[in-house]
């Protein structure tokens, strides 16, 4: 009896494991705002739903030098951001934490919505430019 609850016991605590496939868990975004509501809010928050489109974009592979890629194709866009102070990437953690010059700091994901950051709602206003209405 002892043996047979101890292999139970195995069996449920590997059933139990989660996977590390960190992608798909952080990018899901059910139950969250919409972006494009979420990017309607502000200028700095519009800027923060396109730089986690353009990270979700450049995605091409789970391996770390793909996940740097990843990271560093999203900190290059971050950059041409106006707005935008400071970029950190965490290619491995799936996140980019951006500083905006009016201190606000925001930690976003890879957002594949099949959306480019260009069609964020709220970016004209980003970029200085009027918005179109």
């Amino acid at each position: 009896m002892i043996p047979r609850s101890g292999i139970l016991l195995m069996l449920l605590a590997l059933a139990s494991c989660r996977t590390y496939d960190l992608d798909k868990r952080l990018s899901d975004e059910s139950g969250l705002i919409p972006a494009d509501r979420f990017a309607r809010y502000g200028r700095e928050q519009a800027a923060a739903v396109a730089i986690a489109r353009e990270f979700g974009r450049a995605a091409h592979g789970d391996s770390p030098e793909a996940l740097r890629q990843q990271a560093d194709a999203a900190v290059a866009y971050a950059r041409t951001m106006p707005g935008v102070a400071d970029v950190s990437s965490d290619p491995l953690g799936y996140r980019l934490t951006i500083t905006f010059k009016s201190g606000w700091r925001v930690a976003v994901n890879p957002l594949s919505d099949g959306k480019r950051g260009a069609e964020t709602p709220g970016l004209a206003a980003a970029a200085g430019a009027p918005e179109k209405h």
